[in-house]
C-alpha cells in the first residue's frame, strides 16, 4: 500500500507537468508578442526570420526546387503509378491530384521559372506580380510554416485549448456562435500570422473539435491581420505616428464582423457537422456542481495523458510542412500571381469598385475615387490597398483604405488559397460573399471611428 501511495503522486505530478511545459512553451512561441529587430513578432516569427535572413538569397532558389520537384513527383504519381507513392497513404494524398491540381502545380513552376529568370511576358514575372510571390510571399510561406508546422503541436496536443476553452466558453458560445477554444486561434493569428491562425483551425477541424460551420466562421472571421503586418500597412501608407488608433479601429472593426458575420449566410448556412472521417472529438458540456477551473484542468489533464509520443509529432509535423510546401505553394504561385495580374493589369478591380463611390461621397471621404480603386483589389492581396492607397493626399481616406484592408481578412494570394486547399466547406464564391460582406459591415465602422474620434 506504501508503494502505491508512493506511484500515484509521481504519476499525477507528470500528468501535470506534461500539460504545463509543452503549453507553455507553446504560448511563449505562439502567443506572446516579442519585440525583434525593431518589428513586434511571435517566437515562430523570430525562428522564421532567422532562417529568412540566413538564406535569403537562397530562398528564391529553394521554392522553384520545392514546385519542381512538386510537378515531378505528381506527374510521375499520374503517369507511372510508382508503387512508393501509391502505396503510401501520405505520399498519395500528396501527389496523386487531381487534374486541377496538377495544372495549378505545373502553372506555379512555370510562372517560377519565368519570375526567376525574367523570361516571358512582363506581366507574368514584374515585380509587382509573380516578383510580389516569389520573392515577398511564397519566403514567408516557406519559414513560417516550417516552424508552425513542427511546433503547432505544443499549443494543440496538450491541453492548453481545453483549458482556456472552459474559462472563455461562457461568453464565446453566445457572442460569436463558437467553442470557447477558438480564442487560441485568435490569439495565434493577432500576435503572430493569419496563416498560422487558419493553420491551427484546419488541423482542429481536421481532428473532429470543430464543426463545418465553426470551423469556416473562424478561419474567415478570427484570423486577424498581425500587430506586426498591421505596423508595416501603418508605415506604408505614412501613418505610424496613428498606429494606437489606427489598430484599435481596426480591431473594434473586426470585433462588429465577428459579431454579425455568423449570423448571416453563407457561414450561418453552413451545417453543425463534424468532419466525417473523425466525427465529434469535443464535449464542452460543463458538469453540475463543477467549476469551469477545476473542469478545464481536468479536461487538459486528460489531452496532455493522451497525447502522442515525441516520435509522432515530430512524423505529423512533418507532414504537415511537405503538404502545405509542395501543395500550398504552388498554388499561391499560380493563383496569387494571377490575382496580381488582373489587379495590376486590368481594369476589372477599378470597374467593379465604381458603385462605390458614390457611397464613400456620402461617408464625407475626400478622394473618393482614389479611394474605391483600393477597396476591393484587396481580394487579391491584402498589402494592395495600401500600396495603391500609398499616394492619396487625405490623411483621413488613407487611414480608412489601410484599416478597411486589414478588416476584409479574405485575399487569394494567401489566405484565401489556403482555406480552398483545406477540408473546411468553403468555395470560391463563398469566400468573394464572404469579404464582400465583411467590406459592408466594417467600412462604416471604420469611418465613424475616423471622423468621430481620430481625425
Amino acid at each position: 500500500m506504501k508503494a502505491e501511495t508512493r506511484v500515484k503522486p509521481q504519476a499525477v505530478t507528470g500528468e501535470y507537468w506534461k500539460f504545463i511545459i509543452p503549453s507553455l512553451i507553446g504560448s511563449l512561441l505562439f502567443l506572446v508578442p516579442v519585440k525583434f529587430q525593431g518589428d513586434v513578432t511571435i517566437g515562430v516569427g523570430i525562428l522564421a526570420s532567422l532562417l529568412g535572413n540566413v538564406f535569403s538569397e537562397q530562398m528564391p532558389a529553394i521554392i522553384i526546387f520545392i514546385l519542381g520537384i512538386s510537378v515531378f513527383l505528381s506527374i510521375l504519381a499520374k503517369a507511372a503509378k510508382p508503387a512508393f507513392i501509391l502505396d503510401n497513404k501520405f505520399l498519395k494524398g500528396l501527389f496523386d491530384t487531381g487534374k486541377f491540381g496538377l495544372t495549378m502545380r505545373i502553372l506555379g513552376f512555370a510562372v517560377g521559372i519565368m519570375t526567376l529568370f525574367e523570361i516571358g511576358p512582363e506581366f507574368i514575372w514584374s515585380r509587382n506580380t509573380g516578383g510580389v510571390v516569389l520573392y515577398d510571399l511564397a519566403p514567408v510561406l516557406l519559414t513560417w510554416f516550417l516552424f508552425a508546422g513542427i511546433l503547432l503541436p505544443l499549443l494543440v496536443e496538450f491541453g492548453l485549448m481545453e483549458f482556456i476553452g472552459a474559462l472563455v466558453q461562457k461568453f464565446m458560445r453566445p457572442l460569436f456562435t463558437l467553442p470557447g477554444r477558438s480564442s487560441i486561434d485568435c490569439l495565434a493569428s493577432w500576435m503572430g500570422a493569419g496563416t498560422v491562425g487558419v493553420l491551427v483551425t484546419t488541423k482542429q477541424y481536421d481532428e473532429g473539435y470543430y464543426t463545418k460551420r465553426e470551423a469556416a466562421v473562424i478561419a474567415t472571421t478570427f484570423s486577424i491581420a498581425s500587430v506586426a503586418f498591421s505596423l508595416v500597412v501603418a508605415n506604408v501608407v505614412g501613418l505610424g505616428h496613428l498606429f494606437v488608433p489606427f489598430y484599435l479601429t481596426v480591431s473594434a472593426a473586426c470585433v462588429v464582423a465577428a459579431l454579425i458575420m455568423p449570423r448571416i449566410p453563407p457561414l450561418s448556412r453552413k451545417p453543425d457537422t463534424y468532419y466525417e472521417p473523425v466525427g465529434q472529438q469535443i464535449d464542452e458540456t460543463i458538469p453540475e456542481g463543477v467549476s469551469k477551473l477545476k473542469w478545464g484542468w481536468e479536461q487538459a489533464i486528460d489531452k496532455a495523458r493522451n497525447a502522442p509520443g515525441p516520435k509522432k509529432l515530430l512524423t505529423n509535423g512533418i507532414e504537415t510542412v511537405l503538404d502545405i510546401w509542395m501543395g500550398l505553394i504552388p498554388l499561391v504561385m499560380s493563383l496569387g500571381a494571377a490575382a496580381l495580374i488582373i489587379a495590376e493589369y486590368t481594369p476589372v478591380f477599378e470597374f467593379i469598385s465604381y458603385p462605390l463611390i458614390p457611397v464613400l461621397e456620402f461617408m464625407q471621404l475626400p478622394e473618393a475615387g482614389a479611394a474605391a480603386q483600393t477597396m476591393l483589389v484587396g481580394f487579391a492581396d491584402m498589402f494592395l490597398p495600401a500600396v495603391i492607397g500609398s499616394g492619396i493626399e487625405s490623411e483621413l481616406t488613407r487611414f480608412v483604405v489601410a484599416g478597411l484592408s486589414l478588416t476584409q481578412l479574405v485575399y487569394m494570394s494567401e489566405i484565401g488559397i489556403l482555406i480552398l486547399r483545406s477540408n473546411i466547406p468553403l468555395s470560391f464564391l463563398d469566400l468573394f460573399v464572404i469579404f464582400i460582406e465583411r467590406t459592408i459591415i466594417t467600412l462604416p465602422v471604420i469611418v465613424l471611428i475616423a471622423h468621430v474620434f481620430v481625425f
